[in-house]
């Protein structure tokens, strides 16, 4: 059974949220501010969902900081009142997968929860579903000179054989990538394979997790094409 750990400080929206998530069949957790979800990040859930705005001085951006830090490919979603493209940008850069402006209906985050927990922990997140596909480990591993991508372990590694840090999105674009070399993506058609077909952000987005991706794989062979999207060269 998955674990949700979801950090709201409205308590009847919390309630609310926390009783759309159980009815899934998943083991939530609740709290009410981010010093208590501080406490529990030790306890590493399968996903957390984040208010950013929390009250106690311990705000979302702090926490997916320290969450990114404990377990780089933790799945968040980061829920907010601002729909500001700056805090989207913000909550991609610090290593959140997804982002809600308040308000949404409930069902909204059961579905981008489910979607979310199918692409990092494979099929079967129904209702009291576990990541238990044995083809997850028996996907191959990708070569992407000088790097080396492990799908099934999600992680990646340079040419001495040692790991990287990546964030959910960043290995999930890596990956995307990784699949078409040699074809130029537009960037719309990236928006929708790593963030999915529901994503109402901007394109904006890709440009800036192309730029970290770049920082931490710097031997990357990839090409910007310019007013169009990316291309990964063939080795």
């Amino acid at each position: 059974m998955y674990r949700v750990f979801l950090v709201e400080d409205e308590e009847h929206l919390r309630g609310v949220l926390a009783a759309y998530l159980e009815k899934e069949g998943w083991q939530v957790r609740s709290f009410p501010d981010g010093v208590a979800a501080q406490a529990a990040i030790g306890e590493r859930p399968d996903l957390w969902v984040l208010d950013i705005m929390l009250p106690g001085g311990v705000d979302g951006y702090r926490l997916v900081r320290e969450i990114k830090a404990d377990r780089p490919l933790m799945p968040v979603i980061f829920i907010s009142a601002r729909d500001a493209d700056i805090d989207r940008i913000i909550g991609l850069e610090l290593g959140s997968d997804d982002y809600l402006a308040k308000p949404f209906l409930p069902r909204e985050l059961v579905v981008r929860t489910r979607k979310l927990l199918e692409r990092v922990y494979g099929p079967g997140t129904g209702r009291g579903g576990e990541a238990t596909s044995p083809a997850m480990d028996r996907q191959p591993k990708v070569a992407l000179p000088p790097y080396m991508i492990d799908e099934s372990a999600r992680r990646v590694e340079d040419g001495r054989g040692e790991a990287i840090e990546l964030t959910s999105k960043e290995f999930e674009l890596l990956l995307y990538l990784a699949g078409h070399k040699g074809q130029v993506l537009e960037r719309e058609q990236v928006l929708s394979a790593v963030w999915g077909t529901d994503y109402y952000g901007s394109d904006r987005v890709v440009d800036d997790l192309v730029r970290r991706l770049r920082r931490k794989l710097p031997d990357l062979r990839l090409e910007t094409v310019y007013g169009y999207g990316y291309r990964m060269v063939k080795v």
